[in-house]
This record gives structure tokens, C-alpha cells and sequence, in this order.
């Protein structure tokens, strides 16, 4: 079998790691070593998380978010000369290295990936254990989605990001969260002793995930049982303001925040505000812990194509098929980004020049590219100099985007100027 090698480690590659190939999850019943099971704590494991993220409403409980009643807006099939000029693009990856785009997809262990250019699908291609109709797990794409909402309530003037977080929340006195305003929350610079290294397994991220029912308790714990009951835990470290420091905990800080104000459930805001707005072809989901409360940081589940239109959307200034579904002004706010010097301090070394605003990751680079991510290699990237818009779905064996960066960024930035040129 074919392997690739990453941080010295070798790996099925993307074609070996095929879970239709391995045979996850096939059978009646299937074989016992190949069944993705939560409480064995697998499943978001390589490459069982192959089948798995594509999978997630089986594994944990989960809300709906309702597509509306609407009519689903179809975007077509894109026309095999485009996918043909798409998949024969060369391009230099960051170590040098030549590659076709088409043949990159297995390298980056992509499962579904979706181009629009100028509105119209142009590329669509899926593998593994994804079909069109099946939603995938978005991981961090989630806290995109979920600040938009929140930057239009304080747009509306339902939320002020000079409020300390302590005014929407009498119950975070004493925490990090206390003297935090909401603007700290949403660019995430909030001093909070919190560690997110993914490859730890002392990290307090899992026992963020335990706490929510993302992954199951270990024998005996006695930690908290909810999202909210963690965030109450939480302690200050350094000050507010002062630099950028990626924590999906003032996520859920904000989502706490939105419900409070605005009496909603998440799941219910997503649907009202954007999802039956788009024309979405599914419902989306989101895991909830043992409360009902969503996971805001990285709960959410949504099919390739609707995810594609949440992306262009916010290309076309909030506004889609004539209709304004979040205000121009915020994505304006989005797009000119954040201060670049606060970004630097948390040393993402490939990420030169970025800043992050709303949590949105904005690249600043000639395609004006603002983007979403979550582990194992979601992306939604909208390019609004080159009228592009791409959203990826993928199960990569490394949680941290640094593992595939190398490729997904030249390859980005090569499709939108091949893009430019048409």
C-alpha cells in the first residue's frame, strides 16, 4: 500500500486510506474490527475518521438546522471542460515540488471539493465515504458561520463588542471571561490559560470535547458534563487585547453570549438567518452536548454544495439571488481583516500576513482571500479579486492545517489566477 509521511510518521495515503477500500462500516453486520464506534474514542482516529466525518449524526447527538421551506436553488453541474482545465493546473507546492490538481486531491486526503467562479459550479468532485447529499463534518468552519451571526446582532445593535463579556453573562464572574469584551471574543485575543495543541493528549481541548460529548468520558470522571459547565472553569492568563490566540473556547463564549441576547438556540438562528435564506439543497446539523446546547466551536455538519453557497454569499457582499441575508457592511468588516502585529505573535509561520477578524481568517494576499477552516482540512475560501469561491471537505490523518498548508495554499492562490485569465 501506498504511504505518505508526515512529523516522521507514515500514513495510508489517500487512495490506500479509501474507507470503501478499507471497508469501514460495510456488512450486516459489519465485521467487528471494522466498525466506528463513539465509546471506543476511534473515530476521529486515521483512518477510521475517514468514514467517520462523514458520518458524525451516527456517532454523537445532534440538532437539525432546518433548510426552510424554500425552493432549493439547483447550481447545475460544472461542464467537464472546465473540470478538465481545472485538473490538469500544475502548480508549485511550498516545498518546491510540481504537482497537478487533480492528482493533489489525494494528497491532502480530500473527500468533497466544490469551485464557483462567478456564481457558477465549475468543479465538483467527491471521494471516500462523501456523496453529495451527506453532510460532513465542518469542524472550525463552524465558528465562522457562528461569529457572522454574531457581527450581524452587533451590526443590529442587539450585541456591543465594548461589552464585557460579564454583562451578557453574570455567570462568567470570576472567570477568564469576567473582564473580556466581546470584541476580544470574537478576534480571539482573550487571555484564557486554555491549551488547543491537538497532537497533546493532555491538551485542555479534549476535555473541552468530553465535556460537550464530542469524544466519551473516560472511567471514572468526574469533570464537567457541559459546554457551559466547562466555560465556568475557565482561568485568566495575560491580558485581553493584546495578541491574537486561537481557542474554539470563546466560541462557545460567544454562542452562550448569542442565545442570551437573542433568546435563540443556535441551531434555530442558523436556520432562520442563513440556511433557509441560501436556497440550501439539505439540512445541515450540529452535535449538542448532554444539555441540547450546540457545539458552536465545531459542531456543525453540511453538504459540499451548501457550504459552497454559504461562501458565495459573503463573496457577493451578503447578498445572494437579490436577496440581503447578512449585511454588506459586516463582510466589508471581515474582509479589511484585523491588526496584522497581534496576528503574528501566535507565530503561524506559513500564515505571513494574515489577520483574523470575526473569526475569519483573512489572507490579505492579491486574491483579497478571506477564509474558514477547521482540522483534518475543511476550507471554505472565498476570493473576491478572483470571483472564486472553493469549499473542501477532507479526513487528513493530522488534525492541524500546517500538514497540508504546504499544499492547499499555492493551489488556492494557482486556481484563482487561472480563474482570472477566463
Amino acid at each position: 500500500m501506498s504511504k505518505l509521511q508526515f512529523d516522521g510518521v507514515d500514513y495510508l495515503d489517500g487512495t490506500a486510506s479509501d474507507p470503501n477500500l478499507l471497508g469501514w462500516m460495510q456488512g450486516s453486520p459489519a465485521p467487528s474490527d471494522k466498525i466506528v464506534r463513539f465509546k471506543d474514542d476511534q473515530f476521529l482516529q486515521f483512518p477510521r475518521n475517514r468514514w467517520a466525518l462523514s458520518h458524525m449524526r451516527e456517532l454523537v447527538p445532534t440538532v437539525n438546522v432546518w433548510r426552510g421551506a424554500g425552493r432549493r436553488e439547483a447550481l447545475g453541474a460544472p461542464a467537464s471542460a472546465d473540470e478538465s482545465m481545472i485538473d490538469d493546473l500544475v502548480f508549485e507546492d511550498l516545498t518546491g515540488r510540481k504537482r497537478r490538481w487533480g492528482d493533489s486531491l489525494s494528497d491532502t486526503y480530500t473527500d468533497g471539493i466544490a469551485v464557483l467562479h462567478r456564481g457558477r459550479l465549475v468543479y465538483e468532485s467527491y471521494h471516500g465515504a462523501l456523496r453529495s447529499e451527506l453532510p460532513h463534518a465542518c469542524f472550525s468552519i463552524t465558528k465562522s458561520y457562528a461569529a457572522t451571526l454574531a457581527a450581524t446582532l452587533v451590526h443590529e445593535g442587539v450585541l456591543d463588542r465594548a461589552r464585557t463579556v460579564l454583562h451578557y453573562l453574570p455567570e462568567m464572574a470570576g472567570t477568564a471571561y469576567a473582564d473580556a469584551t466581546l470584541g476580544d471574543v470574537l478576534d480571539m485575543q482573550v487571555g484564557v490559560a486554555y491549551s488547543e495543541l491537538y497532537s497533546d493528549p493532555a491538551a485542555d481541548i479534549w476535555d473541552y470535547a468530553r465535556a460537550g460529548g464530542l469524544r466519551p468520558p473516560p472511567p471514572g470522571h468526574q469533570g464537567p458534563g457541559s459546554f457551559h459547565e466547562f466555560l465556568v472553569t475557565l482561568r485568566k492568563e495575560g491580558e485581553h487585547g493584546e495578541a491574537f490566540a486561537y481557542k474554539t473556547v470563546n466560541t462557545e463564549v460567544l454562542c452562550w453570549v448569542m442565545q442570551r441576547a437573542g433568546g435563540s438556540p443556535l441551531a434555530e438562528v442558523l436556520s432562520r438567518r442563513i440556511w433557509s435564506q441560501l436556497g440550501c439543497e439539505e439540512d445541515a446539523y450540529l452535535s449538542v452536548d448532554s444539555t441540547g446546547t450546540a457545539m458552536g466551536g465545531g459542531g456543525l455538519a453540511a453538504t459540499l454544495r451548501d457550504m459552497a453557497r454559504f461562501g458565495e454569499m459573503l463573496r457577493c457582499e451578503g447578498s445572494l439571488q437579490g436577496k440581503q441575508i447578512v449585511p454588506a457592511a459586516v463582510v466589508a468588516d471581515i474582509r479589511r481583516g484585523s491588526d496584522h502585529d497581534k496576528f503574528a505573535k501566535a507565530g503561524y509561520t506559513l500564515l505571513a500576513g494574515y489577520s483574523y477578524r470575526d473569526m475569519w481568517w483573512v489572507t490579505h494576499n492579491e486574491h483579497d482571500a478571506f477564509e474558514a477552516r477547521g482540522i483534518h482540512g475543511q476550507r471554505l475560501y472565498i476570493a473576491p479579486v478572483a470571483e472564486m469561491v472553493v469549499a473542501r471537505f477532507a479526513s487528513h490523518p493530522i488534525a492541524a492545517s500546517a500538514a497540508n498548508d504546504p499544499i492547499t495554499m499555492p493551489a488556492l492562490l494557482a486556481l484563482g489566477r487561472m480563474l482570472r485569465g477566463h
